[in-house]
């Protein structure tokens, strides 16, 4: 059975509630449909603890990836998927090309290509084809195909040389014309060439010779676009520029064999460069494309410690069986979900839920694939799919990321259209004055004018170049816009979802509260010094700068020494300190020692909080409580303000349980609070959210990573992890939340200049095409035409984005601090462990 909401597997007894209609997977996509259908009786949402939540979330079955709309065939038990970078794409045509040239494979039973991410997904067969085979399937047509963590070559560099090459010999073509072969063209008297002379032929074919490498190698991958074009059979805007320059250089080198002079070369020349320099733009924002996994992908485990009789043998992780047992050493992480059949560890399972403390397991609990191991060690037994939630973590981002549509789909919408017509009127335009009783030569040129004066190059700058003034106004903003394509499907949001750790708060652990005598703290920050932990780190962070006792020292003003420090995975630490044995850490360390009732009601009452506690004592007697919290950033209620009075819905997303989401509950603009939702139901939530309206994630975390991939608008903040950034739209390099309203002002304003880019370039080609149809233009007059439209479509690109004007404006937001804000529980393991 799948879970209502995200449809992934439930678990044996499904989540169900009576005034809720469905089965989930856990209590966190139980309670977020309850709100996202509207009931008016919405309960709080139960706690996700560790991998409980999460693994019953995400599910133990690869199947459960699949794309909602059923687009992706699920692998089988038969086959394996795996991702090949493939350097060159740059069009829908090209994915098009590139799955139907894999899918001719026999060992490849499906291919998906993301010309954003510039990768491509095999299902294939692992009985026919080995992993290391894949790249040489998709390798060639002018794409370079490698493995995902091999680098790759710089397309910004390549593209850059062509433009460079192009642009000096076609400076040295337009020259010669300029001085010599216009005039020559308009009956001026050019006394220092005689065009039809010996010396004329000679600078003739010098112009052919320049042209050839204009088009042969500035415009390769021009004409590799129309050639994939044809044999994807999707026309698209490199088969009409390959159509207007080809044509104009086949007819002039047919001139110059049968001796004539009056040639078109600078046709050619003019569309390569002008239409190269718009590929350029679109490059520089494809920079970023082999990164897009990068974090998770390289924190996936490939190798396994398997137990054997005797030993232990190192083996795949795809050669992992249900019921084998797997080793686990500190430093390392967790190859797949299972049981702890031995050992007790302290597991960082951050990667994958958020979850800021490590956690202890031991015999009987669960392991989510992907946990990386801080201390000690376990065996875990693989569970019956043998199988990694992190990776599918990492399949699911690949998903909802390669599922889009952008900016340049559009163009290439346009095109499927526009260029059929295009070059049906043009052998029309050839066919009608032919028979009107035009020479052929003047009727062939009637039909080249077409294709010139038609050639996209304004419409094909138009989206680069709008996108290039949004980013560089971004960049003084303070943003990195990621992904151009932004600026086409955010420009007005409805609802704005908010991550809650490393976002509305600071993400960093904070001693907030201490209980206790001065001798107490100081030696509890002495021992944790030692501690590689949260807490540890808050004590003596804390101490260090004054905000709790003073720094521990004894009596001569020397540091305090620590001996025979020792760790007690998932429960504390201790150490002697000046002759007395000193823990800090759980409740269950202290048993049998004196607990006088203040402590106990203030760790309890932390506890309750979400927040983490542990006792400090010695000699048999509890001396003192600590309290760690993660606190709201400063601005974050004047944020949530500002934006909810730009859009009709704000709403928080957790992992963390009910306790540690209530302060954000209680915020009046704050319409909803989802709790307990593990990673890939929050995508699901982002999707539920989008068949409401444009919605905004705005998310910090690798665990994110799907929601802000999910989300019309992805915004990250630049404290948060690398793959956050990857999976985001736009990246807030100031970490600071005031930012994000800037965001949607950017977006409307690139909006206005995408539309106004677009509008000219159809006006232009609405008047041109039938001037040129007509005859009242001549090739000539039409390429200067053409140029003319892409100046003027590079002028209203450069000109600076009004941000905030008209109906635009976005929300404000004052920066300042929040006087009310004081500290916020973060996700934190119920136990109220200090040693992890």
């Amino acid at each position: 059975m799948s879970c209502t909401l995200c449809d992934l597997p439930t678990p044996d007894t499904p989540i169900e509630a009576e005034a809720v209609d469905g089965s989930f997977c856990c209590r966190g996509c139980l309670e977020v449909a309850r709100t996202l259908d509207g009931m008016d009786d919405v309960s709080a949402a139960a706690d996700v603890d560790g991998p409980d939540g999460v693994r019953a979330a995400l599910g133990a079955d690869a199947d459960a990836d699949a794309d909602a709309d059923g687009a992706r065939a699920a692998e089988t038990a038969d086959t394996e998927a795996a991702f090949v970078a493939v350097d060159g794409m740059h069009c829908a045509t090209c994915e098009a090309f590139l799955e139907a040239r894999a899918t001719d494979d026999e060992g490849v039973v499906e291919a998906e290509a993301s010309y954003p991410s510039n990768l491509v997904r095999l299902v294939y067969d692992p009985d026919r084809l080995g992993e290391d085979d894949l790249p040489s399937i998709l390798d060639g047509a002018g794409y370079r195909a490698r493995p995902v963590d091999a680098e790759g070559e710089d397309d910004t560099t390549e593209t850059v040389g062509r433009l460079i090459i192009g642009g000096f010999f076609g400076m040295m073509t337009m020259a010669w014309y300029v001085l010599f072969l216009y005039p020559t063209y308009l009956g001026l008297d050019v006394s220092l060439l005689d065009v039809e002379g010996i010396a004329g032929t000679y600078l003739l074919w010098n112009v052919w010779l320049m042209t050839s490498i204009v088009l042969g190698y500035t415009g390769y991958p021009i004409l590799r676009g129309a050639y994939v074009s044809l044999r994807a059979g999707r026309p698209n805007m490199d088969l009409l520029v390959a159509l207007a320059a080809g044509t104009a250089y086949v007819y002039s080198t047919t001139t110059l064999l049968l001796g004539g002079t009056e040639v078109y070369f600078d046709i050619t020349t003019v569309v390569v460069i002008v239409v190269t320099l718009g590929g350029y733009y679109e490059t520089r924002l494809k920079e970023r494309a082999a990164g897009q996994l990068t974090e998770l992908t390289e924190s996936r485990v490939s190798e396994a410690r398997r137990r054997v009789s005797g030993g232990e043998e190192t083996v795949a992780v795809e050669d992992v069986t249900a019921g084998d047992e797997l080793v686990v050493g500190a430093g390392e992480r967790i190859p797949v979900d299972g049981v702890v059949v031995e050992g007790t560890a302290a597991v960082d399972e951050s990667l994958v839920t958020g979850e800021s403390v490590p956690v202890r397991r031991t015999g009987g609990d669960e392991v989510i694939g992907g946990g990386l191991v801080t201390e000690g060690g376990i065996v875990i037994e693989a569970d019956e799919a043998a199988t990694s939630t992190l990776d599918r973590l990492v399949t699911h981002l690949w998903n909802v990321r390669s599922s889009r549509s952008g900016v340049q789909r559009l163009a290439d919408r346009i095109a499927a259209v526009f260029v059929p017509v295009v070059v049906l009127l043009a052998l029309a335009a050839f066919v009608v004055h032919l028979a009107l009783g035009a020479a052929p030569t003047a009727a062939f040129l009637t039909g080249l004018t077409v294709l010139v004066v038609s050639c996209p190059c304004a419409l094909g700058l138009a989206t680069p170049l709008a996108v290039a003034a949004g980013v560089r106004e971004a960049l003084d903003a303070g943003v990195v816009v990621t992904d151009g394509d932004v600026f086409e499907r955010a420009t007005a949001a409805d609802i704005v979802a908010f991550d809650k750790t490393g976002t509305l708060t600071t993400g960093e652990m904070r001693l907030v509260d201490d209980c206790g005598d001065e001798t107490a703290i100081a030696r509890a920050a002495a021992v944790e010094r030692f501690a590689d932990h949260p807490m540890g780190r808050a004590v003596t962070e804390a101490v260090e700068v004054g905000e709790a006792s003073p720094t521990p020292r004894d009596a001569d003003g020397t540091g305090v020494t620590v001996d025979d420090f020792e760790r007690h995975p998932g429960r504390g630490v201790s150490g002697v300190v000046d002759g007395d044995r000193v823990t800090v850490g759980r409740a269950d360390l202290f048993e049998g020692s004196e607990l006088p009732d203040a402590y106990r009601e203030r760790y309890e009452r932390a506890i309750g909080a979400g927040r983490v506690a542990a006792y400090v004592g010695w000699d048999g007697r509890v001396r003192g409580v600590l309290v760690a919290g993660d606190e709201p950033r400063s601005e974050w209620e004047s944020v949530v303000s500002a934006v909810a009075a730009d859009v009709s819905r704000v709403v928080v997303i957790t992992g963390d349980g009910e306790s540690a989401a209530a302060r954000f509950r209680e915020h009046p603009d704050v319409d909803d609070v989802f709790a307990g939702v593990p990673p890939e139901a929050k995508a699901e939530v982002i999707d539920r959210l989008r068949a409401e309206g444009t919605t905004v994630m705005v998310g910090d975390g690798s665990n994110d990573a799907p929601a802000l991939a999910a989300a019309d608008l992805g915004i990250s903040l630049e404290s948060g992890t690398r793959l956050a950034a990857d999976a985001a739209d736009a990246v807030i390099t100031t970490g600071d939340l005031t930012t994000v309203p800037a965001v949607f002002d950017l977006t409307r304003a690139t909006k206005r200049r995408l539309r106004g880019n677009l509008g000219w370039a159809f006006l232009y080609n609405a008047l041109a095409v039938p001037a040129a149809a007509l005859g009242i233009l001549n090739p000539l007059v039409a390429a200067v035409a053409m140029a003319a439209s892409s100046l003027l479509v590079v002028g209203n690109s450069a000109r600076g984005l009004r941000t905030g004007d008209g109906g635009d404006q976005s929300p404000g937001v004052t920066t300042g601090s929040d006087p009310g804000g004081a500290t916020e529980p973060p996700a934190t393991a119920a136990d109220g462990g200090t040693e992890g």
